[in-house]
């Protein structure tokens, strides 16, 4: 039974692998292996819902995708958010391009009658992108140890946008930033 919807920001395919660099290093020293199991790929969530028809998004997203061109990213830190779920993320500097894309997106979504959650709102919205979740208490410190093996920055594009339903991840569309919407 799905558990809900994304779409989800990738990135060029440098900057996939120095994150799958960092689950594969995680998996193997047994930390954190869900990512890898729910078939994941590296990425930022731009907007999440427990309940969508992809259908009624594939026009929106599309259309949003053509005016956009590849967005510079940088990880330059990672971190935890304040709650028990130990979840592990590296944060994207958080530019203006980044915001805005985001804020853009929503507001197409918005538009066409589909209701934003507080937590994706231009004023609420933290990017980040996964490298691990559900850490056991007792190894979030080796984690962040192997966090920091990364050498941080690392840098590259946001390339493509798609919207896959969980879990286990299953894409429903995906299109690549700046590519020209077909008649």
């Amino acid at each position: 039974m799905s558990q809900g919807f994304s779409i989800e920001l990738y990135f060029d395919p440098a900057l996939e692998n120095q994150v799958l660099k960092a689950w594969n290093v995680l998996a193997r020293r047994q930390i954190s292996t869900q990512l890898i199991e729910i078939e994941s790929r590296p990425h930022i969530t731009l907007f999440s819902s427990p309940f969508l028809d992809p259908a009624r998004l594939e026009s929106v997203v599309k259309s949003f995708v053509s005016k956009q061109e590849p967005l510079p990213l940088s990880f330059s830190s990672f971190g935890t958010f304040p709650n028990e779920k130990n979840h592990l993320f590296l944060a994207p500097a958080p530019t203006m391009a980044l915001l805005q894309f985001q804020a853009q997106l929503c507001e197409a979504i918005k538009k066409e009658g589909i209701e934003i959650g507080e937590e994706f709102k231009a004023d609420a919205w933290i990017p980040y992108c996964a490298v691990a979740q559900q850490v056991p208490k007792t190894r979030m410190a080796e984690a962040f140890c192997v966090l920091r093996e990364l050498k941080l920055p690392v840098s590259g594009y946001a390339m493509d946008i798609g919207l896959v339903e969980f879990s286990p991840v299953r894409e429903h569309f995906s299109f690549g930033l700046g590519n020209a919407v077909e008649p």
